[in-house]
């Protein structure tokens, strides 16, 4: 007869709300154990008796294939004096003062649910809030940790006697699925028009698809925050909803009931598909096909289309097909330009009120709004480009133990982090911090963030730029906790979070390609074409591009042709009038920009790559005003022609990018009718060749072979693509970013590594 052993097993990481106990006893039942599992405050616990083979079994199972929303981050294992326990047992949890633990995002419905939604004979047949505990909400209704019904925003639905049979049922999936519901004890959805309830339930959901088919603007509540949506094959529904939102150009999400649906607009790979059909469900930037019966108002000049399935009961029931022609509608975040997404009901129905004819609401509370996350694939694998709902607020594991920091990040899409030892906790999306209402959104995740995972800053970091709101909260934070502040170079951020996202954890310093629209520089210039050698602790500005003035501050921002003039004026290129560029200008304000740029009139200097992008794109006529930030580079780099291989000159030399030939070449083709379609390949070819040639200049002198890809112009795919390829033909090892995004959504991370070093070396 085998001996029998007693195990103490310590599991930390998303093992919470997941399933993780009833998994852990089912388990056990299985191989002859027993003993007991339980909920602490930083993970789960078990005490289990049992034949070597049996544990060993038991252990391998546990560690390679858990419950699929968990995630482990660390397992120990220690051997324990053996208790005659007689069976295997979940017992209360155990709560540990000042402990925490990660919490698991919001997910999408699982099949096993979907195939309940859409079964008529099972009791939760077309309940939009069905869910397991592999599935449905978790950050956007939990109010504080542990992650207990009461605490959260299902708190005033108390469970019918069904559903508190299976919530209390170890073998049944819905043991302790804190948001369980059915139509008998759950939440409700309701129609909404002009202020009074016109349906419930299944009513409310077929008159809304109704409408929308005829032509109407619903307001439909989600997990994290409502959407506007609309018909997308519909002109006129489309028109409407642009002009009423008053977004004249970004593109919308589109949202299909399925990857064949989708596949009648895009191309979809494998890679594609299953990142459109993963439990995280995030936008897909898919590549459009060229004849569709979409609206183009749903992503004007673009070739891209951003897919994404339903990842709701409700949205599967909305999107459902109707005489085998499943819809394909408009979602885009239900808020006013520029502000955050509308999560609490009154909000969305006075913000939304003049947009939506009807709101399709429901009685579930959301807590913490959570915008939809965005992502495409590069190069076979996953390039997050907003990181928010089914990411947030699941951690970056760090490669280094970080005491407890703030970093309030930037000032476009910005996301703070706060870590605390092996973990960052990245803020979802918050978006762009230029008005009262998204601060207040930003100090509000703050205090939710601090609250959930226990964190009380020692320390906070911030941008250098003065004028950022992230950053006079930071000054004012550090103030009332009385704790240091330090500020933190923009682009040395950048280096830093594409470092931490590829667990860099080594001294020696890398080259950091660092190309965005707008950094404050430690000179007082905006800064974004640079290429810096550096790590966590310090960097080197060894090449930028050759500064110009931006005449007006942001006002050239938005106006792509100032660009390309102020470009040519600091080149000593005449403003030659057949240019698209100069043409674009009428003669007065050509007259106002000599004025301003000669006689250095609110002219501060930059460097930023997004404005070289910028003025070329106006120069040879792609897009002269702008109306969101990046269009002119996006639309620029839909016209590139991929089998054009020439590239226009550039100077490197005494640390300066110098693109004065790249102009000067620019203006021979476009005197030579060249078509647009080869000077955009053109103009990306040039960033891709000065890249590596500067790269190749810094091996050669400092003998470093690893090159980091940081900034909002990293969200190019054709100069990514080609970049990495071209550097990798060099044998150059190449880092991008992987967990978080490349643009300034990811910057709070890199403030945080850089933060902790700095109390490292102080």
């Amino acid at each position: 007869m085998l001996e029998i052993k007693s195990l103490k097993i310590q599991i930390k990481g998303i093992v919470q709300g997941v399933g993780f106990r009833p998994f852990v006893y089912s388990l056990a039942l299985q191989n002859d154990l027993t003993g007991w599992v339980r909920n602490s405050s930083n993970g789960v616990e078990i005490e289990i008796n049992g034949t070597p083979p049996n544990l060993e079994n038991f252990i391998g199972i546990l560690r390679n294939s858990p419950p699929p929303l968990s995630r482990i981050d660390t397992l120990s294992v220690d051997e324990t004096t053996t208790n005659e326990y007689k069976e295997f047992t979940i017992i209360e949890s155990n709560s540990i003062e000042g402990e925490f633990l990660p919490i698991s995002p919001d997910y999408s419905i699982c099949d096993d649910c979907l195939r309940e939604l859409f079964d008529p004979q099972d009791r939760r047949f077309r309940y939009p809030f069905i869910n397991c505990t592999n599935c449905g909400p978790r950050f956007s209704i939990i109010k504080d940790i542990p992650y207990d019904r009461p605490k959260t925003t299902m708190a005033s639905f108390e469970m019918c006697d069904q559903c508190y049979k299976e919530y209390k049922n170890p073998l049944d999936r819905r043991y302790h699925a804190q948001p369980i519901a059915c139509t008998v004890c759950g939440p409700q959805v309701s129609l909404i028009i002009d202020n009074q309830i016109i349906a419930n339930g299944e009513e409310a959901i077929q008159i809304s698809r109704k409408m929308v088919r005829e032509g109407n603007i619903l307001a439909v509540k989600g997990l994290g925050g409502y959407h506007l949506a609309c018909d997308a094959t519909n002109f006129e529904a489309v028109d409407k909803l642009r002009s009423r939102k008053k977004r004249s150009d970004k593109p919308f999400a589109l949202m299909a009931f399925s990857v064949k649906k989708i596949s009648d607009y895009c191309l979809v790979s494998k890679s594609e598909q299953l990142q459109l059909e993963s439990k995280e469900r995030p936008i897909v930037l898919l590549q459009s096909k060229t004849m569709n019966d979409l609206s183009p108002l749903v992503a004007p000049s673009q070739n891209h289309l951003g897919f994404m399935l339903p990842y709701t009961p409700l949205h599967y029931l909305l999107l459902e097909p109707a005489n085998d022609n499943p819809p394909v509608w408009v979602m885009t975040s239900g808020n006013l330009s520029d502000e955050p997404i509308a999560y609490k009901d009154q909000d969305a129905f006075s913000q939304l009120g003049k947009i939506a004819d009807a709101f399709l609401t429901h009685n579930r509370e959301i807590h913490m709004r959570v915008d939809d996350s965005v992502i495409r694939i590069v190069s076979g694998k996953n390039y997050l480009i907003r990181r928010s709902r089914g990411y947030a607020p699941n951690p970056v594991i760090l490669p280094l133990n970080l005491p407890q920091i703030l970093a309030t990040g930037a000032e476009l899409k910005n996301t703070f982090c706060l870590t605390r030892d092996h973990y960052a906790f990245i803020s979802h999306h918050i978006g762009d911090m230029e008005n009262y209402e998204t601060l207040q959104s930003f100090e509000e995740a703050i205090a939710h963030y601090q609250k959930l995972f226990r964190i009380n800053p020692e320390l906070i970091a911030s941008d250098m730029h003065p004028d950022y709101l992230s950053t006079r909260f930071a000054a004012q934070f550090a103030q009332n906790m009385n704790i240091q502040n330090i500020q933190i170079q923009h682009h040395h951020a950048h280096l830093a979070a594409c470092l931490a996202d590829n667990q860099y954890n080594k001294d020696e310093p890398v080259i950091g390609l660092c190309y965005d629209g707008t950094g404050y520089g430690t000179d007082g210039a905006i800064w974004g074409g640079e290429i810096l050698v550096g790590n966590y602790v310090q960097y080197q500005r060894k090449f930028h591009l050759r500064y110009v003035p931006l005449p007006g501050g942001d006002i050239s921002i938005r106006i792509p042709a100032r660009m390309a003039l102020s470009h040519l004026w600091s080149y000593q290129i005449d403003w030659d009038y057949s240019l698209p560029g100069v043409a674009a200008l009428c003669m007065e304000d050509k007259t106002v920009l000599d004025v301003q740029l000669s006689r250095q009139i609110n002219t501060p200097k930059t460097s930023s790559m997004g404005r070289l992008f910028d003025a070329v794109a106006s120069l040879i006529g792609v897009r002269h005003k702008v109306s969101y930030e990046g269009q002119a580079a996006i639309e620029m780099e839909a016209l590139v022609d991929p089998d054009e291989t020439g590239y226009y000159p550039v100077i490197l030399g005494n640390g300066v990018i110098d693109p004065k030939p790249l102009f000067e070449a620019i203006i021979i083709d476009l005197h030579e009718n060249i078509p647009i379609q080869t000077l955009s390949a053109r103009f990306h070819n040039s960033i891709v060749q000065l890249s590596m040639d500067a790269c190749k200049l810094i091996r050669s002198e400092n003998k470093i072979n690893t090159v980091a890809l940081s900034g909002g112009v990293w969200q190019n795919k054709v100069l990514l693509e080609n970049t990495i390829k071209k550097l990798k033909n060099e044998q150059f090892d190449v880092m991008i970013h992987q967990k978080i995004p490349t643009n300034d959504g990811g910057i709070s991370l890199g403030q945080a590594l850089i933060a902790s070093k700095y109390i490292k070396n102080s």
